[in-house]
């Protein structure tokens, strides 16, 4: 591996940046200083220290990125929510875990962990998406129920949700299981209103930072990772694909 992609890799600095400390001679390997950006260094054997800080290898990227209304969740060309990571768009292999729609804001978990990534959105695993929404008319207590039943939406049966009621029904909370194509819009005019406003507030354990304003972003602690693994059922005792080793 390159010694400026090593460097990177803990997410505290750019390539470019990268670059920078080594041809200023800050950073060594195993004790020695070494000025070129492409020495090939092993991130399983090699010490790598830059500006006197230990480098530990990062295996995968985790991003939490409170998203804004207008960003598609893809990895295509245009106005996508990798445009907001800055130096971090072209770290191979990122992509969205899930999608939301263009004008849903909120949690969203960008990672280059495709096993991770796959089980999380498995039907088989039951990860809970929370969302806030708001709607018009606001929902009386038979639509809160026929979403708590699990309305039919033509083309399937929703699992029953786990809904509360915001401001006499003008706005609510709604957690589901499924990742389908505008679910919950969906399953809000099934029970008699229109989504009006819609924002992702936990994807599994995790819950959105507070701190993060609307197209920030953050690594996640490893306390978060680990939670994400738990709810995708990867433990010691299993491999990354979920099932028993």
């Amino acid at each position: 591996m390159r010694l400026d992609k090593f460097i990177t890799s803990d997410g505290r600095m750019s390539r470019r940046e990268a670059a920078g400390i080594i041809r200023r001679g800050l950073v060594t390997v195993n004790g020695e200083t070494v000025r070129q950006a492409d020495f090939r260094v092993d991130p399983e054997a090699d010490a790598v220290a830059a500006d006197g800080r230990r480098i530990l290898w990062r295996r995968n990227t985790y991003i939490m990125l409170n998203k804004p209304a207008g960003f598609v969740s893809s990895t295509e060309k245009g106005k996508t929510v990798m445009t907001l990571l800055g130096d971090e768009e072209g770290r191979p292999g990122l992509f969205p875990c899930g999608r939301l729609d263009a004008d849903t804001e909120g949690l969203l978990l960008i990672t280059d962990d495709g096993a991770l990534g796959h089980l999380l959105l498995s039907p088989r695993r039951h990860v809970e998406k929370e969302y806030f929404f708001e709607c018009d008319p606001p929902l009386t207590a038979e639509g809160f129920d026929i979403l708590r039943s699990g309305p039919d939406l033509g083309d399937f049966t929703a699992r029953p949700a786990r809904t509360e009621s915001i401001d006499g029904g003008a706005a609510g909370r709604i957690a589901v299981t499924e990742g389908k194509y505008h679910q919950i819009k969906r399953m809000v005019h099934a029970a008699g209103s229109e989504v009006t406003y819609l924002k992702r507030t936990k994807f599994g354990p995790l819950e959105l930072d507070p701190a993060l304003g609307p197209g920030e972003w953050r690594y996640l602690t490893e306390g978060e990772v680990k939670a994400l693994r738990d709810a995708a059922g990867v433990t010691d005792e299993t491999d990354r694909t979920g099932e028993k080793k």
